[in-house]
């Protein structure tokens, strides 16, 4: 009898423990509302910048959505204070919204990111600015 109990208790412990690897955890982290806007082709690159590099001023022609994978990022949208984002951080970069700063924060290591594209057809992923427009 104890010995059949034993046997039904680690079964039950067998169980608990597939269902628990079975749980599906999700954390937020962006949220975002794009204006009415077709959307026909994503692209998904992974992105390595070098150590205190820094990216000119720029725009995109879509919406681009991003995920910090290794680094620090200081990011800054123009007129808007810049944040600093870290792993695990998730940026957005508005259709033709100059990007003022796009930096890795550090002077020694990597940034890693995944940026997805959300365009239409075909066109540039990037402009790069050679100043600020009054667009």
């Amino acid at each position: 009898m104890q010995r059949k109990l034993v046997h039904i208790l680690f079964l039950l412990i067998i169980s608990m423990n597939a269902n628990a690897q079975q749980a599906v955890a999700r954390k937020d982290l962006l949220a975002v509302t794009f204006d009415s806007r077709a959307v026909d082709n994503v692209q998904a690159k992974e992105i390595t910048m070098g150590a205190a590099q820094r990216a000119p001023l720029h725009r995109h022609p879509c919406p681009v959505v991003g995920y910090i994978t290794e680094g620090t990022l200081i990011y800054q949208i123009q007129g808007q204070p810049a944040q600093t984002l870290n792993k695990g951080d998730a940026f957005y970069e508005p259709a033709e919204t100059e990007i003022a700063r796009f930096d890795n924060a550090s002077a020694s290591a990597p940034l890693k990111f995944i940026v997805f594209y959300l365009s239409t057809g075909e066109q540039p992923l990037i402009e790069i600015l050679t100043k600020a427009s009054n667009k």
